[in-house]
Protein backbone atom coordinates (compact mmCIF):
# COMPACT_ATOMS: atom_id res chain seq x y z
CA UNK A 1 0.00 0.00 0.00
CA UNK A 2 2.65 2.04 0.98
CA UNK A 3 4.58 1.76 -2.62
CA UNK A 4 1.06 2.61 -4.53
CA UNK A 5 0.76 6.08 -2.78
CA UNK A 6 4.59 6.78 -3.34
CA UNK A 7 3.97 6.04 -6.95
CA UNK A 8 0.75 8.13 -6.93
CA UNK A 9 2.48 10.98 -5.20
CA UNK A 10 5.53 10.84 -7.63
CA UNK A 11 3.33 10.43 -10.87
CA UNK A 12 0.35 11.58 -10.26
CA UNK A 13 -0.81 15.27 -9.82
CA UNK A 14 -3.51 15.63 -7.07
CA UNK A 15 -5.61 16.99 -9.13
CA UNK A 16 -5.35 13.87 -11.32
CA UNK A 17 -5.82 11.56 -8.44
CA UNK A 18 -9.45 13.48 -6.99
CA UNK A 19 -10.36 13.19 -10.73
CA UNK A 20 -9.98 9.74 -10.54
CA UNK A 21 -11.62 9.00 -7.51
CA UNK A 22 -14.91 11.26 -8.91
CA UNK A 23 -14.65 9.07 -11.91
CA UNK A 24 -14.99 6.06 -9.82
CA UNK A 25 -17.39 7.23 -7.83
CA UNK A 26 -19.73 8.06 -10.81
CA UNK A 27 -19.05 5.00 -12.32
CA UNK A 28 -20.47 3.24 -9.31
CA UNK A 29 -23.91 5.17 -9.38
CA UNK A 30 -23.95 4.75 -13.07
CA UNK A 31 -23.68 1.16 -12.82
CA UNK A 32 -26.51 1.09 -9.70
CA UNK A 33 -28.44 3.27 -11.93
CA UNK A 34 -28.82 0.95 -15.29
CA UNK A 35 -30.61 -1.51 -12.15
CA UNK A 36 -32.47 0.69 -10.53
CA UNK A 37 -35.05 3.33 -12.14
CA UNK A 38 -36.10 4.77 -8.52
CA UNK A 39 -32.29 5.37 -7.69
CA UNK A 40 -31.81 6.94 -11.35
CA UNK A 41 -35.05 9.13 -10.93
CA UNK A 42 -33.06 10.47 -7.10
CA UNK A 43 -29.96 10.98 -8.76
CA UNK A 44 -31.29 12.68 -12.04
CA UNK A 45 -33.97 14.88 -10.01
CA UNK A 46 -31.49 15.91 -6.93
CA UNK A 47 -28.05 15.80 -7.64
CA UNK A 48 -27.61 15.88 -11.75
CA UNK A 49 -30.42 18.81 -11.45
CA UNK A 50 -27.76 20.16 -9.20
CA UNK A 51 -24.70 19.60 -11.62
CA UNK A 52 -27.06 20.83 -14.70
CA UNK A 53 -27.81 24.20 -13.02
CA UNK A 54 -24.79 25.16 -11.81
CA UNK A 55 -23.28 24.28 -15.80
CA UNK A 56 -26.40 26.36 -16.64
CA UNK A 57 -25.90 29.32 -14.58
CA UNK A 58 -22.27 29.49 -15.33
CA UNK A 59 -22.50 29.64 -19.07
CA UNK A 60 -25.40 31.72 -18.82
CA UNK A 61 -22.76 34.58 -17.95
CA UNK A 62 -21.43 34.42 -21.40
CA UNK A 63 -23.30 36.25 -23.73
CA UNK A 64 -22.24 34.30 -26.40
CA UNK A 65 -22.34 29.50 -26.96
CA UNK A 66 -19.57 28.25 -25.56
CA UNK A 67 -20.21 24.95 -27.11
CA UNK A 68 -19.83 26.71 -30.04
CA UNK A 69 -16.91 28.29 -29.12
CA UNK A 70 -15.18 25.14 -28.03
CA UNK A 71 -15.88 23.17 -31.23
CA UNK A 72 -14.48 25.55 -33.21
CA UNK A 73 -11.26 25.54 -31.34
CA UNK A 74 -11.23 21.90 -30.76
CA UNK A 75 -8.33 21.79 -33.60
CA UNK A 76 -6.44 24.24 -32.33
CA UNK A 77 -7.12 22.83 -28.22
CA UNK A 78 -5.69 19.31 -29.37
CA UNK A 79 -2.31 21.08 -31.12
CA UNK A 80 -1.76 22.80 -28.05
CA UNK A 81 -2.24 20.12 -25.56
CA UNK A 82 0.31 18.17 -27.97
CA UNK A 83 3.02 20.77 -27.83
CA UNK A 84 2.81 21.17 -24.35
CA UNK A 85 2.09 17.43 -23.51
CA UNK A 86 5.82 16.57 -25.92
CA UNK A 87 7.91 19.57 -24.15
CA UNK A 88 6.81 17.80 -21.07
CA UNK A 89 7.60 14.30 -22.27
CA UNK A 90 10.97 15.63 -23.32
CA UNK A 91 11.80 17.27 -20.42
CA UNK A 92 11.76 13.64 -18.26
CA UNK A 93 10.29 10.40 -17.67
CA UNK A 94 8.63 11.37 -14.59
CA UNK A 95 7.21 14.49 -16.40
CA UNK A 96 6.22 12.82 -19.42
CA UNK A 97 3.96 10.11 -16.95
CA UNK A 98 2.65 12.70 -15.22
CA UNK A 99 1.61 14.30 -17.77
CA UNK A 100 -0.21 11.02 -19.17
CA UNK A 101 -2.16 10.74 -15.82
CA UNK A 102 -3.44 14.75 -16.18
CA UNK A 103 -4.49 14.03 -19.47
CA UNK A 104 -6.53 10.39 -18.70
CA UNK A 105 -7.76 12.38 -15.49
CA UNK A 106 -9.17 15.70 -18.08
CA UNK A 107 -11.30 12.19 -20.04
CA UNK A 108 -12.55 10.79 -17.26
CA UNK A 109 -13.83 14.41 -15.61
CA UNK A 110 -16.02 14.26 -19.07
CA UNK A 111 -17.30 11.17 -18.03
CA UNK A 112 -18.01 12.20 -14.91
CA UNK A 113 -19.93 14.93 -16.06
CA UNK A 114 -21.85 13.26 -18.60
CA UNK A 115 -23.15 10.53 -16.01
CA UNK A 116 -24.30 13.39 -13.62
CA UNK A 117 -25.59 16.14 -16.16
CA UNK A 118 -27.50 13.08 -18.38
CA UNK A 119 -26.77 8.92 -17.98
CA UNK A 120 -29.29 8.70 -15.16
CA UNK A 121 -32.30 10.12 -17.24
CA UNK A 122 -31.40 7.28 -19.67
CA UNK A 123 -31.87 4.89 -16.90
CA UNK A 124 -35.13 6.11 -14.62
CA UNK A 125 -38.89 5.87 -15.37
CA UNK A 126 -39.91 6.85 -19.04
CA UNK A 127 -41.48 9.99 -19.06
CA UNK A 128 -45.17 8.46 -20.01
CA UNK A 129 -45.09 6.73 -16.47
CA UNK A 130 -44.40 9.82 -15.25
CA UNK A 131 -46.87 11.58 -16.38
CA UNK A 132 -49.72 9.24 -15.25
CA UNK A 133 -49.84 8.35 -19.30
CA UNK A 134 -51.69 5.01 -19.90
CA UNK A 135 -50.08 2.44 -22.49
CA UNK A 136 -52.56 2.55 -25.11
CA UNK A 137 -51.62 1.12 -29.14
CA UNK A 138 -50.47 3.28 -31.97
CA UNK A 139 -52.74 2.59 -34.72
CA UNK A 140 -53.69 4.65 -37.50
CA UNK A 141 -56.92 5.52 -35.58
CA UNK A 142 -55.12 6.80 -32.71
CA UNK A 143 -52.88 8.65 -34.73
CA UNK A 144 -56.05 10.02 -36.72
CA UNK A 145 -57.45 11.12 -33.39
CA UNK A 146 -54.44 13.07 -31.82
CA UNK A 147 -53.63 14.52 -35.55
CA UNK A 148 -57.30 15.99 -35.41
CA UNK A 149 -56.86 17.44 -32.09
CA UNK A 150 -53.39 18.96 -33.14
CA UNK A 151 -54.92 21.20 -36.39
CA UNK A 152 -57.99 21.71 -34.26
CA UNK A 153 -56.01 23.67 -31.39
CA UNK A 154 -53.71 25.11 -34.28
CA UNK A 155 -57.06 26.77 -35.70
CA UNK A 156 -57.47 28.21 -32.57
CA UNK A 157 -54.34 30.38 -32.26
CA UNK A 158 -54.08 31.19 -36.33
CA UNK A 159 -56.24 34.85 -35.91
CA UNK A 160 -53.49 35.49 -33.46
CA UNK A 161 -50.45 34.71 -35.38
CA UNK A 162 -48.63 36.64 -37.93
CA UNK A 163 -48.37 35.83 -41.46
CA UNK A 164 -46.53 37.23 -44.10
CA UNK A 165 -48.35 38.47 -47.05
CA UNK A 166 -48.63 34.43 -48.74
CA UNK A 167 -46.05 33.38 -46.81
CA UNK A 168 -45.05 31.48 -43.47
CA UNK A 169 -45.93 33.13 -39.87
CA UNK A 170 -43.07 35.08 -38.34
CA UNK A 171 -42.18 35.76 -34.53
CA UNK A 172 -43.44 39.20 -32.93
CA UNK A 173 -40.62 38.99 -30.56
CA UNK A 174 -37.26 39.31 -30.05
CA UNK A 175 -35.43 35.36 -29.03
CA UNK A 176 -34.82 36.83 -25.18
CA UNK A 177 -38.26 38.03 -25.17
CA UNK A 178 -39.49 34.58 -26.11
CA UNK A 179 -36.72 32.90 -23.72
CA UNK A 180 -38.74 34.75 -21.15
CA UNK A 181 -42.23 33.44 -21.96
CA UNK A 182 -40.34 30.11 -22.39
CA UNK A 183 -39.46 30.52 -18.78
CA UNK A 184 -42.97 30.94 -17.54
CA UNK A 185 -44.47 28.51 -19.40
CA UNK A 186 -41.70 26.14 -17.50
CA UNK A 187 -43.05 27.51 -14.45
CA UNK A 188 -46.52 25.93 -15.04
CA UNK A 189 -45.00 22.52 -15.92
CA UNK A 190 -42.82 22.31 -13.21
CA UNK A 191 -45.74 23.35 -10.81
CA UNK A 192 -47.80 20.26 -12.42
CA UNK A 193 -45.23 18.12 -12.26
CA UNK A 194 -42.62 17.80 -9.44
CA UNK A 195 -40.06 15.65 -11.58
CA UNK A 196 -39.04 18.80 -13.48
CA UNK A 197 -36.75 21.08 -11.64
CA UNK A 198 -37.36 24.79 -11.63
CA UNK A 199 -34.37 26.66 -13.60
CA UNK A 200 -34.37 29.50 -14.85
CA UNK A 201 -31.69 29.68 -17.89
CA UNK A 202 -31.70 31.09 -21.29
CA UNK A 203 -30.98 29.40 -24.96
CA UNK A 204 -28.34 31.01 -26.77
CA UNK A 205 -28.19 31.02 -30.83
CA UNK A 206 -25.61 29.83 -32.76
CA UNK A 207 -24.04 31.96 -34.37
CA UNK A 208 -22.65 30.27 -37.25
CA UNK A 209 -26.28 28.60 -37.63
CA UNK A 210 -26.89 28.94 -41.73
CA UNK A 211 -23.52 26.40 -41.89
CA UNK A 212 -25.34 24.33 -38.84
CA UNK A 213 -28.54 23.51 -41.14
CA UNK A 214 -26.46 21.63 -43.49
CA UNK A 215 -26.06 18.79 -40.80
CA UNK A 216 -29.97 18.97 -40.18
CA UNK A 217 -29.28 20.29 -36.79
CA UNK A 218 -31.68 22.58 -35.59
CA UNK A 219 -30.74 22.94 -31.58
CA UNK A 220 -28.00 21.13 -29.26
CA UNK A 221 -27.79 20.55 -25.89
CA UNK A 222 -23.94 20.15 -24.29
CA UNK A 223 -23.70 18.38 -20.93
CA UNK A 224 -20.44 19.81 -20.36
CA UNK A 225 -21.47 23.53 -20.50
CA UNK A 226 -24.66 23.31 -19.56
CA UNK A 227 -26.03 25.56 -22.32
CA UNK A 228 -29.36 24.94 -24.39
CA UNK A 229 -28.36 26.35 -28.04
CA UNK A 230 -30.46 27.24 -30.51
CA UNK A 231 -30.12 26.81 -34.82
CA UNK A 232 -32.04 30.46 -35.35
CA UNK A 233 -31.80 29.93 -39.10
CA UNK A 234 -34.57 27.88 -39.19
CA UNK A 235 -38.34 29.00 -39.97
CA UNK A 236 -39.86 31.15 -37.14
CA UNK A 237 -42.49 28.51 -36.06
CA UNK A 238 -40.15 25.88 -35.50
CA UNK A 239 -37.64 27.80 -32.92
CA UNK A 240 -39.82 27.83 -29.92
CA UNK A 241 -40.62 24.06 -30.02
CA UNK A 242 -36.83 23.83 -30.69
CA UNK A 243 -35.66 25.64 -27.87
CA UNK A 244 -38.21 24.38 -25.44
CA UNK A 245 -36.80 21.19 -26.53
CA UNK A 246 -32.95 21.66 -26.14
CA UNK A 247 -34.10 23.73 -22.41
CA UNK A 248 -35.99 20.08 -21.44
CA UNK A 249 -32.45 18.53 -22.01
CA UNK A 250 -30.96 21.15 -19.68
CA UNK A 251 -33.87 19.67 -17.12
CA UNK A 252 -32.89 16.39 -17.03
CA UNK A 253 -35.49 15.06 -19.93
CA UNK A 254 -32.70 13.53 -22.27
CA UNK A 255 -34.30 11.34 -24.21
CA UNK A 256 -34.92 12.52 -27.47
CA UNK A 257 -38.82 11.56 -27.65
CA UNK A 258 -39.26 12.69 -23.86
CA UNK A 259 -37.67 16.18 -24.63
CA UNK A 260 -39.90 16.78 -28.33
CA UNK A 261 -43.07 15.52 -25.78
CA UNK A 262 -41.80 18.26 -22.91
CA UNK A 263 -41.58 20.95 -25.70
CA UNK A 264 -44.79 20.22 -26.67
CA UNK A 265 -46.69 20.22 -22.70
CA UNK A 266 -44.31 23.71 -22.36
CA UNK A 267 -45.81 25.34 -25.22
CA UNK A 268 -48.91 24.23 -24.88
CA UNK A 269 -49.05 25.90 -21.47
CA UNK A 270 -47.62 29.17 -22.81
CA UNK A 271 -49.73 32.22 -22.59
CA UNK A 272 -48.07 32.98 -26.18
CA UNK A 273 -50.47 32.47 -28.66
CA UNK A 274 -47.79 31.99 -31.21
CA UNK A 275 -45.36 29.53 -28.90
CA UNK A 276 -48.96 27.54 -28.73
CA UNK A 277 -49.21 27.67 -32.14
CA UNK A 278 -45.44 26.23 -32.54
CA UNK A 279 -46.04 23.27 -30.34
CA UNK A 280 -49.26 22.71 -31.98
CA UNK A 281 -48.04 22.59 -35.51
CA UNK A 282 -44.90 21.03 -34.36
CA UNK A 283 -46.49 18.06 -32.60
CA UNK A 284 -48.52 17.56 -35.55
CA UNK A 285 -46.05 17.34 -38.38
CA UNK A 286 -44.44 14.28 -36.31
CA UNK A 287 -47.92 12.48 -36.32
CA UNK A 288 -48.65 13.96 -39.70
CA UNK A 289 -45.71 11.71 -41.24
CA UNK A 290 -46.41 8.82 -38.75
CA UNK A 291 -50.05 8.89 -39.77
CA UNK A 292 -48.75 9.05 -43.86
CA UNK A 293 -47.01 5.48 -43.06
CA UNK A 294 -49.97 3.93 -41.55
CA UNK A 295 -52.58 5.18 -43.17
CA UNK A 296 -52.99 6.78 -46.18
CA UNK A 297 -56.38 7.44 -46.46
CA UNK A 298 -56.40 8.85 -42.70
CA UNK A 299 -53.96 11.16 -43.62
CA UNK A 300 -55.50 12.59 -46.72
CA UNK A 301 -59.29 13.30 -44.17
CA UNK A 302 -56.62 14.96 -41.75
CA UNK A 303 -54.33 16.89 -44.12
CA UNK A 304 -57.77 18.56 -46.02
CA UNK A 305 -59.02 20.47 -42.89
CA UNK A 306 -55.64 21.99 -42.57
CA UNK A 307 -56.01 25.91 -42.79
CA UNK A 308 -54.56 27.19 -46.18
CA UNK A 309 -52.13 29.69 -43.74
CA UNK A 310 -50.58 26.36 -42.55
CA UNK A 311 -50.45 24.83 -45.83
CA UNK A 312 -48.49 27.87 -46.79
CA UNK A 313 -46.46 27.51 -43.85
CA UNK A 314 -45.43 23.95 -44.66
CA UNK A 315 -45.11 24.67 -48.26
CA UNK A 316 -42.98 27.48 -47.57
CA UNK A 317 -40.20 25.58 -44.54
CA UNK A 318 -39.94 22.46 -47.78
CA UNK A 319 -39.01 24.97 -49.63
CA UNK A 320 -36.08 27.00 -47.28
CA UNK A 321 -34.90 22.92 -46.52
CA UNK A 322 -34.72 22.21 -50.39
CA UNK A 323 -31.03 23.66 -50.43
CA UNK A 324 -30.14 21.72 -47.26
CA UNK A 325 -31.68 18.74 -47.84
CA UNK A 326 -29.20 16.37 -49.25
CA UNK A 327 -25.37 16.66 -48.51
CA UNK A 328 -22.93 14.92 -47.38
CA UNK A 329 -22.22 16.87 -43.93
CA UNK A 330 -25.72 16.09 -43.10
CA UNK A 331 -25.20 12.07 -43.59
CA UNK A 332 -22.35 11.72 -41.40
CA UNK A 333 -24.17 13.91 -38.85
CA UNK A 334 -26.87 11.93 -38.97
CA UNK A 335 -24.33 8.67 -38.69
CA UNK A 336 -22.81 10.43 -35.86
CA UNK A 337 -26.07 10.82 -33.81
CA UNK A 338 -27.47 7.45 -34.75
CA UNK A 339 -24.12 5.62 -32.76
CA UNK A 340 -24.51 8.33 -30.39
CA UNK A 341 -28.09 7.60 -29.47
CA UNK A 342 -27.21 3.38 -29.80
CA UNK A 343 -24.74 3.70 -27.46
CA UNK A 344 -27.09 5.41 -24.86
CA UNK A 345 -29.11 2.04 -25.22
CA UNK A 346 -31.65 3.69 -27.32
CA UNK A 347 -32.11 1.03 -30.12
CA UNK A 348 -34.23 3.40 -32.48
CA UNK A 349 -30.73 5.70 -32.72
CA UNK A 350 -32.22 8.64 -34.55
CA UNK A 351 -35.76 7.36 -35.33
CA UNK A 352 -36.63 7.78 -30.97
CA UNK A 353 -37.02 11.72 -32.17
CA UNK A 354 -40.60 10.24 -34.13
CA UNK A 355 -41.53 7.73 -31.26
CA UNK A 356 -42.89 10.83 -29.44
CA UNK A 357 -46.40 9.74 -31.50
CA UNK A 358 -46.43 7.06 -28.92
CA UNK A 359 -46.63 9.90 -26.24
CA UNK A 360 -48.92 12.72 -28.04
CA UNK A 361 -51.39 9.21 -28.54
CA UNK A 362 -51.81 8.74 -24.78
CA UNK A 363 -51.51 12.06 -24.19
CA UNK A 364 -54.51 12.96 -26.93
CA UNK A 365 -56.60 9.51 -25.56
CA UNK A 366 -56.32 10.78 -22.21
CA UNK A 367 -57.37 14.57 -22.79
CA UNK A 368 -60.27 13.80 -25.02
CA UNK A 369 -61.60 10.83 -22.31
CA UNK A 370 -60.90 8.24 -24.53
CA UNK A 371 -59.56 5.63 -22.22
CA UNK A 372 -60.34 5.07 -18.24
Amino acid sequence: MGKIKDFLKKYCPRFATVLFLIAIFAAIVHIISVFSAPFADFMNRYPGAFVRGVLATVSNIFPFSLTETLILFIPVLFVFIMICSMKRVRRSFVHGIRCIFSLSSALTLLYSVYVFAAAFSYNGTPLAEKLGLADVPVNAAGLKTAAEYMVDKMNDELDEVNFKYKGSSYMPYTLGEMNDLLMDAFDKVCDKYSFVPRLHSRIKPIALSEPMTYTHISGLYSYYTGEANLNVNFPDYTLPFTAAHELAHQRGVIREDEANFMAFLVCAESDDAYIRYSGYLNMYEYLNSALYNSDYGAFADVYTTLDSRVLTEMKEFNRFFEKYRDNKVADISSAVNDTYLKLQGVSEGERSYGLVVELAVAYVMEVEGEIS
